[in-house]
C-alpha cells in the first residue's frame, strides 16, 4: 500500500523556518532585515517590471574593481559607457538646475537708490549753467534723445551682438567663471543686460554668486523688457568717470554740450570710458591718453566692420576728440548756494514737488537771476565788507548786508545773502530782522492818496494829494478824531523827525522828498493804520512782518526783507500792479516740462497813485543825489533809517529793477536783536546807496 503524504502548508512552512537560536539582541535585528526586505518588495512591487528591463544595463554602469577582463591600469579606468552615463547625468542635474534657480529668481522690486537719483541743475536767466545740487550727476535721457551714432558707438564698444543675445553670453560668463577660479577675480563676460542687471539691482561686489543672480535676472529681463528699454536704461546708469552717471552728463562733463549734439567720433571717446573711467579719461595722465586714443580708434573700425559707419565717414575721423579739462558743470558754493536755497524753494512750491520728488533729481530748473547783476552786487558788498573790516573792525565783526534786485513783473534778478552760504545759512536777503524805519513812508503815503483821510469816525473820507499840507514841525502830538492819541502808559504821543528838525507846514510831498516823519504818522492815523497795513502787503510786504497797530506802524515798526522791500517799491514802478516775487520762470525734468504756475499781476494801487509815490521818490532821489540824477530819468529811490539806529536802508527803481539794500548788526551767537549800527552804515549812512548805486550801474 503506498502512502499519500500531503504538502506542507504555508503556515506549516513559515513555521518551520529557522528560529534564531541566538540571544535577544540577534532576534531583534533578523526581525528588522525581514521588516525591510517586506519594505523594498512593497515599494517596488509596481516598478519591477522596469527595474528587471533597466537591471542589466544598470549592472554594467556600475563600476567593478578590478574590471575583469582587463590588465594593468585599465583594470581601474571606468568604461565608456560608464563616462557618458555619467556626462548625460552631470548635464541633467546642470539644466535641472538651472531650470530651478531660473524659476526661483524673481526681478527685484526694489532698485539702488544711486540708479535713479539725479542731479538738479539750475541754470541763470541767460540760460549758462548756475549750480548743480545732488549726489550724482545725473540726467536721464529718452533713447529717442540719444543718436544712432552714439548708441551704436557704446555697443561696438560693449556689446555689438546687443540686439540678437539672449542677455547674457555664456562664453563670456564661462571665461568669467574661468578667471575666478583660476585667478581668484571676474573680469568681463557681461552684456549690456547683464551691466544694466548689475548697476540697477545688484552691487559692483566681484564674486561668483553675484555674477550668478545677475546672469539670471539678465535672462528674465530680457525676457520682460525690449531692447530698447534696457539700452536706455543702461546709458542714463553707467558711470563715465568725473563724478558723472549717464551719457547726458558725460557729454556735459567732457565735451560742455548735450548729448544730441556729439559727433561719432567724440561718442567713441566717451564709450572708452566704459572699460574703466580710471585708466581711459585721457585728461588724466600721459598713458591713460595712449590708451584712450587706442580704444578710441578701436570703436570707431569696429563701428566700419559691423556695418554702422562707412569706411569713407570712419576716414573723416583722423584726430582724436580731446575733451575738456575740467568739468564745467557747476559746483554750488558761497553765493549761487543762496540762490539756489531761494530757486529751489519756489520750484518746490509752484510746481507742486514734495522733498522727496525734488531730491530724486533730474531737474533742470531755469532761474531769474542775472549773472551780471549778481556779479555787479556781490563784488559790491565784498568790497564794502571789507572797507568795514579795516575801519571798524569791532563793528565789522556782526555786521550783515542784505541786498535784493526785483523787476516790475516779479523777477528777482540778484540777491546778497551773506558771506558765505556754508558758513553762514542765514540768508540776509529774505531775513525778516530788522525794521524798515522811514523807507516804509512810500507805503504810508500811498495808503492817504487810495483811501483818503477820515477827520470824523462816521463821516465819510476825505480825499488827500500830493499837495496836502501837514504840520512838519518836530514834536508834532499825533491825534485822533476824539483828540490826542495816548499810549498804554499814559502819555500822549508825539512824532519826531530825524535829528528834531521841524520843517512847519509842508506838502506831503515834499514831506516824503525830505523824509520829514512827523506828516506821515499823523497821515497814517488819519488814513486808519488798518489801511497802511494792506496797501503794504497788497504791495508785497508779508503780513506776517507787520508790526503791532501803533502810530509807530507809519514809521516802519515792520520787519520786511530786502526781497519784500524792493518788490514793494516795484509795485509803484509797475504801476500800481503788484506780482509776488519769484525766482524761476520754466522747470524741465529730464527735458520734458514741468508744469509751473507763475504768479500773476494783481492790482494794489491805482495807476495814478503809483505815479504819484514815483514822482515823489524821483524827488527824493534828485534831492539827495543831485549829481547822480543829472541826465538821467526813470530814477526814484529813499533812504531809510530806524529810530535807534539799528539799520540803514536804501530801496529805489532803476530802468524798472527795483533795489533794496540793508545794513545792520546782530550777534547770531547770542540773539537775533539788531544793535547799533555804530558808524557801519557810513557818515550819514552814505554805505547803502553806494551799494545801491553800484548794483543798478549809477555809480
Amino acid at each position: 500500500m503506498q502512502l499519500r503524504v500531503p504538502a506542507p502548508s504555508r503556515e506549516s512552512s513559515r513555521s518551520k523556518e529557522p528560529t534564531p537560536t541566538g540571544g535577544r539582541a540577534d532576534r531583534r535585528r533578523g526581525a528588522r532585515s525581514a521588516g525591510r526586505k517586506r519594505s523594498r518588495s512593497r515599494l517596488l512591487g509596481p516598478l519591477a517590471p522596469y527595474t528587471r528591463r533597466i537591471a542589466p544595463y544598470a549592472r554594467r554602469l556600475k563600476p567593478v574593481y578590478p574590471r575583469p577582463g582587463r590588465t594593468g591600469w585599465r583594470r581601474w579606468m571606468p568604461s565608456w559607457r560608464q563616462w557618458i552615463g555619467g556626462l548625460l547625468a552631470s548635464f541633467g542635474m546642470l539644466g535641472a538646475f538651472l531650470v530651478t534657480a531660473y524659476a526661483m529668481t524673481d526681478i527685484p522690486s526694489d532698485i539702488n537708490s544711486y540708479a535713479t537719483q539725479q542731479d538738479n541743475v539750475y541754470f541763470w536767466s541767460d540760460g549758462t549753467p548756475m549750480a548743480r545740487t545732488g549726489w550724482v550727476q545725473r540726467q536721464a535721457m529718452p533713447l529717442e534723445d540719444i543718436p544712432q551714432d552714439v548708441r551704436w558707438a557704446v555697443l561696438a564698444a560693449e556689446n555689438e551682438s546687443f540686439y540678437s543675445d539672449p542677455g547674457i553670453s555664456l562664453k563670456g560668463i564661462s571665461r568669467a567663471l574661468f578667471r575666478t577660479v583660476g585667478e581668484g577675480d571676474t573680469e568681463g563676460g557681461s552684456t549690456i543686460t547683464q551691466q544694466y542687471v548689475k548697476n540697477v539691482y545688484l552691487t559692483q561686489n566681484q564674486t561668483v554668486s553675484r555674477k550668478f543672480t545677475e546672469a539670471m535676472i539678465a535672462l528674465k529681463l530680457d525676457n520682460k523688457m525690449s531692447k530698447d528699454e534696457i539700452l536706455e536704461g543702461y546709458l542714463n546708469t553707467s558711470w563715465f568717470g568725473r563724478g558723472t552717471y549717464g551719457i547726458q552728463r558725460a557729454a556735459q562733463a567732457y565735451y560742455g554740450k548735450d548729448v544730441d549734439k556729439l559727433d561719432v567720433s567724440e561718442a567713441a571717446m566717451l564709450a572708452s570710458l566704459l572699460k574703466g573711467a580710471g585708466l581711459y579719461d585721457p585728461t588724466l595722465g600721459k598713458a591713460n591718453h595712449a590708451r584712450a586714443v587706442q580704444r578710441w580708434s578701436w570703436i570707431l573700425d569696429r563701428m566700419v566692420k559691423i556695418g554702422k559707419l562707412s569706411k569713407q565717414e570712419r576716414a573723416k575721423y583722423k584726430t582724436f576728440p580731446e575733451p575738456l579739462r575740467t568739468n564745467p558743470l557747476y559746483d554750488t558754493g558761497e553765493q549761487s548756494d543762496y540762490l539756489v536755497e531761494l530757486a529751489s524753494s519756489y520750484a518746490k512750491k509752484a510746481a507742486h514737488l514734495t522733498d522727496k520728488q525734488f531730491d530724486l533729481g533730474g531737474y533742470q530748473i531755469y532761474t531769474t537771476f542775472d549773472r551780471k547783476r549778481e556779479k555787479a552786487l556781490t563784488d559790491a558788498v565784498t568790497k564794502a565788507r571789507e572797507e568795514a573790516r579795516d575801519e571798524t573792525p569791532e563793528a565789522a565783526e556782526n555786521g550783515h548786508y542784505g541786498a535784493a534786485s526785483v523787476t516790475a513783473d516779479g523777477r528777482i534778478l540778484a540777491v546778497y545773502g551773506g558771506p558765505d552760504h556754508r558758513k553762514q545759512g542765514y540768508n540776509e536777503s529774505n531775513a525778516t530782522t530788522v525794521p524798515a524805519g522811514t523807507a516804509f513812508l512810500p507805503f504810508v503815503y500811498a495808503a492817504g492818496l487810495e483811501h483818503g483821510v477820515h477827520k470824523t469816525r462816521s463821516g465819510p473820507a476825505t480825499p488827500v494829494g500830493p499837495d496836502s499840507v501837514y504840520d512838519g514841525d518836530d514834536g508834532v502830538p499825533v491825534t485822533t478824531p476824539e483828540g490826542p492819541y495816548w499810549d498804554r502808559s499814559g502819555k500822549k504821543v508825539a512824532a519826531h523827525n530825524d535829528g528834531g528838525k521841524s520843517y512847519g507846514k509842508i506838502t506831503l510831498r515834499e514831506a516824503l522828498a525830505k523824509s520829514v516823519n512827523t506828516p506821515f504818522m499823523q497821515l497814517g492815523m488819519d488814513a486808519g493804520l488798518d489801511k497802511v497795513r494792506d496797501t503794504a502787503v497788497a504791495a508785497g510786504l508779508l503780513r506776517s512782518s507787520m508790526g503791532p497797530q501803533v502810530p509807530g506802524l507809519s514809521l516802519g515798526t515792520s520787519t520786511p526783507s530786502a526781497i519784500r522791500m524792493a518788490n514793494g517799491y516795484a509795485t509803484f514802478a509797475a504801476g500800481g500792479n503788484h506780482t509776488e516775487p519769484y525766482s524761476v520762470v520754466r522747470i524741465t525734468r529730464n527735458g520734458a516740462p514741468v508744469a509751473l504756475s507763475t504768479p500773476r499781476p494783481k492790482r494794489a494801487v491805482g495807476a495814478r497813485v503809483a505815479e504819484q509815490v514815483t514822482e515823489a521818490l524821483t524827488d527824493s532821489f534828485r534831492t539827495a543825489h543831485p549829481d547822480a540824477a543829472a541826465g538821467r530819468s526813470g530814477v526814484s529811490g529813499k533812504a531809510g533809517g530806524t529810530e535807534k539806529d539799528t539799520a540803514a536802508w536804501y530801496v529805489g527803481t532803476a530802468d524798472s529793477v527795483s533795489t533794496a539794500i540793508v545794513v545792520y548788526r546782530i550777534d547770531l551767537a547770542k540773539s537775533l536783536e539788531p544793535l547799533p549800527l555804530e558808524g557801519l552804515a557810513g557818515p550819514a549812512h552814505s554805505v547803502p546807496y553806494a551799494l545801491w548805486s553800484a548794483a543798478t550801474g549809477l555809480g
